[in-house]
């Protein structure tokens, strides 16, 4: 065990002056783009970019539009999160996105709405697993074998001047992963992002800047529900984000109340992004939630550490370590991976990571690969 523990640090050990030296090259390009404050925060190379392809355009302004993206991978073992279903070829997200934003036109009120539908093994991670059976996507009979339907989003969003209301099913604010695959730098999901942050609700949220602060505040029917609620499902969400700098960000999101399947409780999750250099990024996620429920009446803190180094326009190199602590039990999680933009449509996303439980003396070694199409 602690042969491959010292193996996987010195992988990471190894990304890092990987990326000290390579940083000398620099590209002009990439430079330009994280010198961008608004462009801080690192994210898959899959996100949609206007040299992409896509099977649907937008026919001018006002109008639909529909993007999405197919999700493959394979992985050795189960890391008891999504990636569930080891030693098979999986299709994760088959994944559609239906929209017409709601702008701001500097005056008078704009309204807009999302859609998002997604089949595959992922959709059981996803559905509105807080809500009663039967109801929206949840236990609906539409899921067979270890595949399934799933939708994510469902809101109207209504804007007036710089602010906007979402109102409807949409993604937690908290924290920095979510279930979009082309959102996330790793192929496997972090044990926080897993078992301590919601992954949706159903409610009302206004997002409005207050000077140079973005000041997020809303209620929702507890966690992870679909237009329904759970016995007295009845929660508070409120944050905010800013940029203390041009090259650090920091973020509070919290959710409180009644959550629903969760329990009563609180929970907050504190993120800063660090810009370390021309092309190296340091984020920090906290987590914390207490909650008391006959299922989980104990604190759940993560502390969450990433660092992502643009290598050039096609690769991305990445580390993420972790500590998740549920009750009295610490579990520990390293990760390495790259990123590779195999074309412009393409990204692919090997990852090695090591997970270990001190208390318990248990330790396992995960090999994934998954592969984003985009469209």
């Amino acid at each position: 065990m602690k042969i491959t523990k010292y193996t996987l640090a010195a992988m990471l050990a190894l990304l890092l002056s990987m990326s000290t030296v390579v940083a000398q090259e620099d590209d002009p390009d990439v430079v330009a783009q994280e010198d961008d404050p608004e462009q801080q925060v690192q994210q898959s190379p899959s996100d949609i970019t206007a040299e992409q392809w896509s099977l649907f355009n937008r026919d001018g302004e006002g109008s639909i539009g529909v993007q999405g993206w197919l999700q493959m991978g394979y992985h050795n073992k189960s890391t008891g999160g999504f990636n569930q279903h080891p030693n098979r070829f999986n299709i994760h997200q088959l994944w559609l996105a239906f929209d017409r934003l709601a702008v701001d036109e500097g005056e008078g009120l704009n309204l807009g709405y999302h859609l998002d539908v997604m089949y595959g093994v992922d959709a059981s991670e996803t559905q509105s697993f807080g809500n009663n059976a039967g109801k929206f996507d949840f236990q609906n009979g539409l899921d067979h074998g270890i595949y399934g339907w799933a939708i994510p989003q469902l809101y109207a969003e209504a804007r007036v001047g710089d602010m906007l209301v979402t109102l409807g099913h949409f993604s937690s604010p908290l924290g920095v992963e979510n279930v979009a695959a082309p959102n996330n730098i790793f192929y496997s999901h972090s044990l926080t992002m897993y078992n301590t942050a919601p992954r949706t609700h159903t409610g009302v949220m206004v997002t409005r800047p207050v000077g140079d602060v973005e000041v997020y505040l809303g209620w929702t029917l507890g966690w992870d529900s679909g237009f329904d609620q759970l016995g007295s499902g009845n929660s508070g969400l409120a944050g905010f984000s800013k940029r203390v700098s041009e090259k650090v960000g920091v973020s509070y999101m919290t959710s409180f109340g009644d959550l629903g399947h969760r329990g009563v409780g609180y929970t907050h999750s504190i993120v800063a992004d660090v810009n370390l250099g021309e092309r190296l990024m340091y984020i920090f996620q906290s987590d914390f939630a207490n909650v008391s429920s006959a299922g989980d009446s104990t604190d759940d803190v993560g502390i969450n550490n990433y660092l992502t180094y643009r290598i050039n326009d096609e690769w991305l190199a990445a580390g993420r370590v972790e500590w998740w602590r549920d009750g009295h039990t610490s579990n520990y999680s390293a990760t390495a991976g790259l990123n590779w933009k195999a074309g412009s449509n393409l990204t692919i996303r090997p990852e090695i990571r090591f997970d270990w439980t001190p208390e318990t003396d248990q330790d396992e070694t995960f090999v994934g690969i998954d592969a984003i199409v985009v469209f």
